[in-house]
C-alpha cells in the first residue's frame, strides 16, 4: 500500500477537480439537504445521484419506478446490516457497488467513501473483475481506518486518493 502522510492528504484533497460543477454542483448540495430531512430518495434526486457518479447507465437509472426507489433507499438506510445496506440497492436498475457506495456516502457522509477506480489505484490494490461485498467492506474499512489516522473527514480522503491517481495514473 502507498504510504501518505496527512499534509499530503490535505493538499491533494484541495487539489480535488471533478465534473462537479454547475448543474452537478447542485446536486450535491441538494442531496445532502433532501437527505438531512428525508430517510429515502425520490426518482429526480436518485437519478441526479446516480449521473453525479456516472452518466453511462443513465437509461437504466431512468427505467426504475419513483416507489421501488423509495421504498429500496428507505430500506437500505433504515437496516444496521452492511451487507443488506449495500446489496439492497443492487436492486435498482443501473447500480453498482460504485454508484451504490454514493449512495450511502451521502446518506451517511461520516460512515461510508464513496468506491472508485482511482482510489483502488491510489491504495495500490488491484482492480477486481466485479465487486463483491467482502471487498467493497474492505475498501471502506481501509478509508474509515485512514480517516482516523489523519482525523480527517471520509470525503478528504477520497477527494485525495482520487486526485493522487487523477495525477499519477497513467490510463
Amino acid at each position: 500500500m502507498r504510504k501518505f502522510s496527512k499534509k499530503q492528504v490535505l493538499e491533494l484533497s484541495k487539489k480535488y477537480s471533478y465534473r462537479a460543477t454547475g448543474e452537478l454542483a447542485l446536486t450535491e448540495k441538494e442531496i445532502k439537504d433532501w437527505l438531512k430531512k428525508h430517510k429515502h430518495l425520490d426518482k429526480k434526486r436518485f437519478v441526479r445521484l446516480c449521473l453525479w457518479k456516472s452518466s453511462r447507465q443513465k437509461r437504466n437509472y431512468n427505467k426504475n419506478k419513483d416507489s421501488l426507489i423509495r421504498e429500496i433507499t428507505g430500506f437500505s438506510f433504515s437496516t444496521r446490516n452492511e451487507e443488506v445496506r449495500i446489496k439492497s440497492l443492487l436492486v435498482l436498475t443501473g447500480v453498482s457497488y460504485p454508484v451504490a457506495s454514493t449512495i450511502l456516502h451521502f446518506a451517511f457522509p461520516k460512515r461510508y467513501p464513496i468506491m472508485d477506480f482511482r482510489v483502488i489505484w491510489s491504495l495500490d490494490w488491484n482492480q477486481p473483475k466485479r465487486y463483491t461485498f467482502d471487498f467493497w467492506q474492505k475498501y471502506c474499512n481501509e478509508i474509515r481506518k485512514l480517516s482516523k489516522k489523519f482525523n480527517l473527514p471520509i470525503r478528504t480522503i477520497d477527494k485525495a486518493l482520487w486526485t493522487y491517481s487523477k495525477e499519477n495514473q497513467r490510463t
